[in-house]
This record gives structure tokens, C-alpha cells and sequence, in this order.
């Protein structure tokens, strides 16, 4: 009977910790702009409390995914539990943004070390004919912790002040430290026969940031200032430099050779391209309610919770489908809806928008990327060896995670690149901005051409997810 428990028990363990995971970023989106009206953060550094964790966290999820393999999961699980717990703790006594920042970077290592374990751990427990189960509760609590986290942090920040946007991962990480501990068995790991590759994660994440810092800085300081064409130099030379590196070792950071696979390259690419717009939406939507609207930050969390609350339902339909339908057919379908609602926020972001209609754009985003994320996993994990999965999967985490990552920068870098130099800091300035009808409409320009951009993405992923292979992903499915 306890055998038969355990897989559960651990599901739970890992639910914890991908709740905690998925809370951090969801809550802090809409908490941005007080955080940064704290510290009296500009628009470069303000970004950058966001930037700073989602660069790190993406390059150490491939990373510390080979070194668990060889450490054993439960230590570094558990390890990871605690360092994010102990820097939530810390970085709510920042004296000052540069130390949040710092804070914030090993607070990503934390949250790393728990989200490149989370899926091996379950995949070990679980028997084969279960793990479909399992795998979907999973995107289950990562989709609940989107649809309560910008409320949580709305109440949070409202009610308490920013520094519970951080204080509040405290108890719920030392219960998960403990029941990760009393539940997860030692598994030892393997002999380190493979070793990690130095110099391709250093050149990788050199050349992320490069270019996060380049789109970052390019719509403040000019896209021809010294510092901007410098990142883009760094960006284009260590990603040669990454790729001559990933070619040429035994143990790469990124295996070139799933790229043959084409259904596996095309989802992978459609992902990330979803990934720049949902995320993109998201973030956006919750500095509009506050800076344009005036909202304050619960309020502006209640009012983005359509997109969250459509991928919450278009998730598990979009699984339930996939047994009569194709993945071809669900991802562009999903797509499809997707670009509907961004076209929506398009035209219905202005001056004294409406909420029914921005509701039914942001709704339409999130339901579409539900179809789409939950068919695309599926062909994406299914189109490759089954020795093979767990490198598959890192990919297409880094992929998503990179999404975020380029989102962020690119997003707040277009809305801001047209806005005259005293509007640039306003949009952090949540609703202490203090605009007139005419800075609303000129920040609303900003959004319409980011949307505009979106759009375009859209067309793209839906493009790339269309002409997939469907012929040889129906061969992996039985492989």
C-alpha cells in the first residue's frame, strides 16, 4: 500500500514546489510597479528586478538538470527548496534595489534547482500507464499558480506592502523543505561520468545577456548609444562562439542533433514564439491597469486573471481532444485564438478602454494557449527517443523560459521606444503616476504597436506549428 502511495506523495512534494515556483513570477508581475516606486527605479532598472531572475533561471535549468542526474534529485530538490526560501526571506530586507537585485539572481538558483527536478522526479515515481496523469496535474498547479498569483500579489502589495510579495514564499517553502524530506527517498546518483560543460553554459549566458541587455536599453538610451551596439556585439559573438563550442564537445549544454527531428524543431519553435506573446500580454495588461487606468495593484491582479482562467480551461480540454484530433490541428487552432484576443487588445487598448471587450481579448489570449501548450508538450515529448525525453524536455523548458526572458525586454523596450523621456519611467510608476488623458493615449500608441508586433508572432508560430511533420510525429508515437 505504501508503494502504491508514494508516486502521489511525491506529486505532492512537487507540487509544492511548483506552486512556489509559478506564485514568484505571477505575483511579482503586478507588484512590479511598487517595488520599483520603492527604490525610485528608473525603466532600465526596474526591468531588470524581472530580467535578472528570469536570465539566470534559464540558463541553469539545462545546467543543473545533467548535475542532479549525477548528485541525485532528492539532495539538490531539497537544496533548491531552501535556498529559495531563505532569499524570499532576505530579499524583502533589501536595504536597496541593487542588493534585491543580486537577491533576486540567487533566488533563481533556488527556483532552478526545483523546476529542472520537478518532472524527473514525478517520471521516476510514476509507472508509465499513470504518468500521463501525473504530468497533467502537474500543468494543472503551474496553471492555478497563474490564475491566483496577480490577485495574490495585488492583496499582498495592497494590503501589506511589497515586501510580502516576497515574505509570503517563506512558509509555504519551509513546509515543502519538510515534506520533501520526510517523503522523497534518497536515490543515489550516477558516477559522474559526464561532465558539464563549462564553457558553453558561460558563453550561453553571456551572450542571453548581451542580448536582453541590447533590447533592454535600446528604446531608453537609443538603439546607436555605445552600450546598446556593445551588447548586441557581445550577443552575435558568444552565440558563435556557443554554437562552435556545443559542436564540438562530448557533453553539450543544447543537443543539436533533436534539431533533425523536424516535429520536435517546430514545436520547440512555436513554443517559444507562444511564449513571447502570452507572456508579453500578461505583463502588460497589469502595468496598464495601474499606470493608465489607475488601478490599484489588487485590482489590476483581479483584472488580468481572464488570461490565466482561459488557459485554465483550454489545458485539459485541449488534452481531452487530443484523442480525436491531431496536434496539428489543435496547436493552430490554439494559435488561431490566440491571435484573435491579441488583435481584440489591439484595437480596444485606449483611452477609458473597455473592460468587456479588453476581458474577452485577454480571456481568448489565455484559452488559446491552453489548446496550443497542451497538444505542442505532447508532440514535442512524443516526437523524440524515450532515452532521450528528459533532454527534450530541458530544451523546450529553456525555450519557454528564454520566451519570458526576451518577452519582458522586448515588450517594455517597444512600448517605451516611442514615449517622450518623462513618460519612459511612468509606466513603473504604477498608480502614482498621474496622467492626463493625452500621456494615457500616447502610452496606448506604445501597446498598440507592441500588440501589433504580437500579432505578427502569432502569424508566425500559428505557420511554423502548421507545416510540423505529422507523418513522422505519428511514427514516434509508437516508438
Amino acid at each position: 500500500m505504501k508503494d502504491k502511495l508514494y508516486p502521489w506523495m511525491v506529486l505532492s512534494v512537487t507540487g509544492l514546489g511548483n506552486l512556489l515556483s509559478g506564485l514568484n513570477l505571477s505575483t511579482l508581475n503586478v507588484a512590479l510597479p511598487e517595488v520599483a516606486s520603492h527604490f525610485q527605479a528608473g525603466a532600465i532598472t526596474g526591468s531588470w528586478i524581472l530580467l535578472s531572475f528570469m536570465l539566470v533561471n534559464t540558463i541553469l535549468i539545462l545546467v543543473f538538470g545533467r548535475i542532479a542526474d549525477i548528485y541525485g534529485r532528492r539532495r539538490l530538490y531539497i537544496f533548491g527548496l531552501t535556498l529559495f526560501t531563505l532569499t524570499s526571506l532576505l530579499v524583502g530586507l533589501s536595504p536597496n534595489i541593487w542588493v534585491l537585485i543580486l537577491l533576486r539572481v540567487l533566488q533563481a538558483v533556488g527556483s532552478a534547482l526545483i523546476i529542472s527536478n520537478i518532472t524527473p522526479l514525478i517520471t521516476d515515481a510514476f509507472p508509465e500507464k499513470t504518468l500521463g496523469i501525473a504530468l497533467g496535474f502537474n500543468i494543472f498547479i503551474v496553471s492555478i499558480s497563474h490564475l491566483i498569483g496577480p490577485a495574490l500579489g495585488g492583496y499582498l502589495v495592497f494590503a501589506f506592502g511589497w515586501r510580502w510579495v516576497f515574505w509570503f514564499n517563506v512558509p509555504i517553502g519551509i513546509i515543502g523543505i519538510i515534506w520533501a524530506v520526510l517523503v522523497l527517498k534518497p536515490a543515489p546518483g550516477r558516477p559522474p561520468e559526464e561532465k558539464i560543460d563549462a564553457a558553453g553554459n558561460i558563453t550561453l549566458f553571456l551572450g542571453l545577456s548581451g542580448l536582453i541587455l541590447a533590447l533592454s536599453q535600446g528604446g531608453v538610451v537609443g538603439w546607436h548609444s555605445t552600450p546598446v551596439i556593445a551588447a548586441w556585439v557581445v550577443f552575435f559573438v558568444f552565440l558563435a562562439l556557443f554554437i562552435w563550442i556545443e559542436r564540438r564537445t562530448d557533453y553539450p549544454v543544447v543537443d543539436f542533433t533533436l534539431f533533425h527531428n523536424r516535429p520536435f524543431t517546430m514545436g520547440v519553435i512555436s513554443a517559444f514564439l507562444n511564449t513571447l506573446v502570452r507572456y508579453s500580454i500578461v505583463l502588460l495588461m497589469a502595468l496598464f491597469f495601474q499606470v493608465a487606468e489607475g488601478k490599484n495593484s489588487m485590482t489590476a491582479g483581479l483584472q488580468i486573471l481572464p488570461v490565466a482562467g482561459g488557459m485554465l480551461i483550454g489545458s485539459p480540454l485541449s488534452g481531452y481532444l487530443s484523442t480525436k484530433y491531431s496536434t496539428r490541428f489543435l496547436t493552430t487552432t490554439g494559435l488561431l485564438c490566440t491571435g484573435l484576443g491579441v488583435f481584440i487588445l489591439m484595437h480596444q487598448i485606449v483611452v477609458h478602454a473597455s473592460f468587456l471587450w479588453i476581458f474577452a481579448g485577454q480571456f481568448l489570449t489565455g484559452f488559446g494557449s491552453g489548446v496550443f501548450m497542451t497538444a505542442n508538450t505532447k508532440s514535442i515529448m512524443m516526437t523524440v527517443p524515450k532515452a532521450r525525453r528528459g533532454v527534450a524536455n530541458g530544451i523546450r523548458s529553456m525555450m519557454m523560459n528564454m520566451g519570458q526572458l526576451v518577452t519582458t525586454a522586448l515588450s517594455l523596450m517597444i512600448v517605451t521606444s516611442r514615449l517622450p523621456l518623462y513618460l519612459k519611467g511612468a509606466l513603473f510608476a504604477g498608480a502614482g503616476a498621474s496622467l492626463g488623458d493625452s500621456d494615457v493615449y500616447l502610452i496606448a500608441l506604445g501597446y498598440r504597436t507592441t500588440f501589433t508586433v504580437m500579432l505578427l508572432i502569432t502569424a508566425l508560430a500559428i505557420t511554423v506549428s502548421y507545416f510540423r511533420n505529422q507523418k513522422n510525429e505519428s511514427n514516434q508515437y509508437n516508438s
